[in-house]
């Protein structure tokens, strides 16, 4: 989870409305998939790339490098199931005293795409640029977990390209993959896991089309003695919810991150409780918040814990796990 709550320093904005065509073919044996990318090759097919990622910037990255630090979970997820592990030489951590790597990555994360402190950059609370400079990667990809000033400092100063991949819509995370296929030479990896994440979209689209109503929700990351915080408009936890078939009771919130005290949880009523579980948060943990006993959703049974990582990262595993897991809860009867 590479935001620390509450709350996240970097909002991920999304519409419902995805800007992915996808068409199938009526026997259901192909889907194509049609989406916005700026790529562009350089004078040879082995010579460097010129990209624009996802806050707008043109940044020419060598084609298929082989050293790279990856400074965001959600895309150290693109990077694994695109099989480009062995590219990755260093990853985002906190300070030792803020937790280290698993501050980051959750201890599944981290057996899985075997990573170490050997490769940690400390990207919290403070940026050290010289834990970069001593992995020597030839190209930095990153999120909004590193500011713009540490991004320059990082183009500028070490002479390393960064480009930023923190997808603006889900259907943004499609556009993220094909880019990465881009630069790594892998379009045939990009296209068959695009395909499966499109087909997750579509199906949770026709799985709640016609659903007689829609369940409030309210889903929660982190709880505090003041409340519970959630995801208002505008959010990647909201949007979910929408393209499942629920409406967050945050929504109405005029921040998109916002705290909401038990009363007006109370006031909301809402039909179900998912919480965030992992990086130290268990049931326990939200159980022992104010007032938590008196939902009448926890008190009727209606509260599940889902992994944090599929509804706070905005990559693959968010579409291919924590889609599914939400209409399951929401919508059990939907084919």
């Amino acid at each position: 989870m590479s935001f620390n709550s509450p709350p996240p320093s970097a909002p991920r904005t999304v519409p419902l409305a995805w800007v992915v065509v996808i068409v199938l073919v009526v026997a259901g044996s192909g889907i194509a998939l049609t989406a916005v990318l700026t790529a562009s090759p350089g004078s040879s097919p082995s010579g460097p790339i010129t990209v624009t990622d996802d806050l707008g910037r043109t940044v020419q990255v060598p084609s298929d490098p082989a050293r790279v630090a990856v400074l965001s979970p959600s895309i150290m997820d693109s990077m694994y199931r695109l099989g480009l592990r062995s590219h990755v030489v260093g990853v985002d951590c906190y300070a030792a005293s803020f937790g280290g790597l698993s501050e980051d990555y959750s201890p599944d994360q981290i057996a899985l795409w075997n990573l170490s402190t050997a490769m940690c950059v400390q990207v919290g609370p403070t940026f050290v640029p010289s834990m970069l400079v001593d992995l020597a990667p030839q190209l930095v990809l990153s999120s909004t977990i590193i500011s713009i000033a540490d991004v320059e400092e990082i183009s500028n100063e070490l002479h390393v390209p960064v480009v930023m991949l923190q997808p603006p819509t889900i259907s943004g995370i499609l556009v993220d993959l094909t880019l990465l296929g881009t630069i790594f030479g892998v379009e045939g990896a990009a296209a068959t896991l695009n395909a499966a994440l499109a087909t997750e979209l579509y199906a949770a689209t026709n799985a709640t089309q016609n659903a007689a109503s829609l369940p409030s929700v309210l889903l929660t990351y982190s709880v505090d003695e003041n409340g519970y915080w959630t995801y208002g408009p505008g959010t990647f936890g909201e949007s979910l919810l929408e393209l499942t078939g629920a409406v967050g009771i945050g929504a109405s919130a005029g921040i998109p991150y916002p705290e909401l005290s038990p009363q007006q949880v109370l006031s909301a009523d809402p039909a179900w409780v998912v919480y965030g579980v992992g990086f130290g948060l268990n049931e326990s943990t939200y159980a022992a918040g104010p007032d938590w006993s008196s939902f009448p959703a926890v008190q009727d049974g209606n509260l599940s814990g889902v992994d944090s990582n599929w509804f706070t990262e905005p990559d693959p595993t968010m579409i291919l796990s924590g889609v599914p897991a939400l209409l399951a809860l929401f919508h059990p009867a939907a084919p």
